[in-house]
């Protein structure tokens, strides 16, 4: 694919290459060389690229925040039967990390580490997938990256503990940071792993983060991505990027809550006969909240499935957008595919952007997609007022049950629960807003 130059750098590049600068010797060069190189000529994404066309980020990033540097923080115990990684401001931090909890079978290290050691299986396992490769916040991560986690998970193992890799955003000024994270799960391996974005303070923070994961044949993976609020400046980019070979298995759940501008892209190939992929998300938005969700799920063999459930709750002036592409390639043959994308407008001047695509290159499939967007059932609410609870109290209980039927998919009992505890959080405080 010809790649066309952009006319006139704008002040957020400028001052993007002048931070390439400083990083590009630091591990990897060739990689970040490459990868700058693409995004230079690509630009900040603006509505004129096909993927980002309800997302212009090139004119919302007008200025760039120095990179974070490593403070001094304190951050909440995790949770219990967990292993954390911490990931503060762009850096590892071994000391508000427990490495020692990882049980038998987990090797750790951090990616600067790696990096700094030219870790061969690390560095092939960082290169850009295919069906990643045109985006050019992926390339931007690449050049810039500061650090992150690697994990190889030993096959045929079950990880007794759910092992969480935070990311911190800790200062009280705007910051960037740029993380990458890999986890390779051996043959026949069961893990489970909570990527969540924890803000100490309203910084108003420019993050751009990556994890990607390579699934073996029959490991199962379970994944939750946890974006919590930040401050209405705040600018954050989640990419994750799966590979899952023959009869593995890769769930997902996207938790956003709401936070300025956040995008979060999922890039998914089904590699091996027999592959499956469950991906989720739920989206509680208000203010001038913006969340984009954009995925490219490639089905590259045969008898494999996919299955995307997506809701978005939309309040104030908020905007939501889901764009899902499913791609069949030539003989994957017996592909079952389904995506559905909800959406609830709690307020006028909500907005709610939906684009789902298919293309399909194979001739025995079974694939379908659709799309709502609409407000409260005026009948239910009508049902519950007539059974004495109050308008309010009404309406929560089924903003609770829209977005609670994808959370309902959590498998560990005290996370479904604290989910669901965040929704009825969310909902208060949308009730004291009003």
């Amino acid at each position: 694919m010809t790649v066309q130059a952009i006319d006139k750098k704008s002040e957020a590049e400028t001052a993007l290459a002048g931070a390439f600068e400083a990083m590009k010797s630091k591990g990897a060069p060739a990689l970040r060389q490459a990868s700058w190189e693409f995004f230079a000529r690509k630009g900040l994404p603006t509505r004129r690229v096909e993927a980002w066309h309800y997302t212009d980020l090139r004119a919302a990033l007008r200025a760039v925040a120095p990179l974070g540097a490593p403070e001094t923080v304190a951050v909440p115990a995790a949770a219990e039967g967990r292993v954390r990684l911490v990931v503060a401001d762009g850096a590892f931090r071994p000391d508000l990390s427990n490495v020692a909890a990882l049980p038998a079978g987990v090797e750790f290290v951090s990616l600067a580490d790696a990096l700094a050691k030219d870790d061969a299986a690390v560095l092939a396992a960082l290169g850009l997938p295919e069906n990643a490769g045109a985006d050019a916040i992926v390339a931007l991560n690449a050049a810039l990256m500061q650090d992150g986690v690697v994990l190889r998970i030993a096959p045929a193992i079950e990880v007794a503990k759910t092992i969480e890799i935070l990311l911190l955003s800790s200062g009280d000024t705007a910051r960037s940071a740029f993380t990458r994270s890999l986890v390779i799960v051996g043959d026949g391996a069961k893990a489970k792993i909570i990527e969540t974005s924890l803000a100490l303070a309203p910084s108003g923070a420019q993050e751009n983060h990556v994890l990607a994961f390579s699934i073996g044949a029959g490991a199962e993976v379970e994944h939750i991505s946890d974006i919590g609020p930040q401050s209405e400046a705040a600018i954050r980019l989640f990419s994750l990027m799966v590979t899952a070979q023959t009869k593995a298995s890769f769930k997902s759940l996207g938790y956003i809550e709401g936070g300025g501008l956040v995008r979060r892209q999922i890039f998914a190939r089904l590699a091996g006969e027999e592959a499956s992929l469950s991906l989720d998300g739920v989206a509680l938005l208000g203010g001038k909240d913006h969340a984009d969700t954009t995925l490219v799920v490639e089905h590259a063999a045969a008898h494999c499935q996919s299955r995307e459930r997506f809701r978005n709750v939309l309040d104030g002036q908020s905007t939501g957008v889901f764009q899902g592409k499913v791609v069949v390639r030539p003989g994957a043959q017996k592909t079952d595919g389904s995506m559905q994308s909800r959406a609830l407008l709690l307020s006028e001047n909500a907005t709610m952007n939906n684009k789902p695509e298919l293309e399909i290159f194979a001739d025995d499939v079974v694939c379908g997609h659709g799309a709502t967007c609409g407000r409260l059932n005026a009948d239910q609410l009508f049902y519950l007022e007539a059974r004495g609870l109050p308008k309010r109290e009404a309406e929560a209980l089924l903003i609770e049950g829209f977005a609670g039927e994808i959370v309902d998919a959590v498998s560990e009992e005290a996370t479904r629960e604290a989910y669901f505890a965040r929704i009825r959080s969310w909902l208060g405080r949308r009730e004291a807003g009003k």
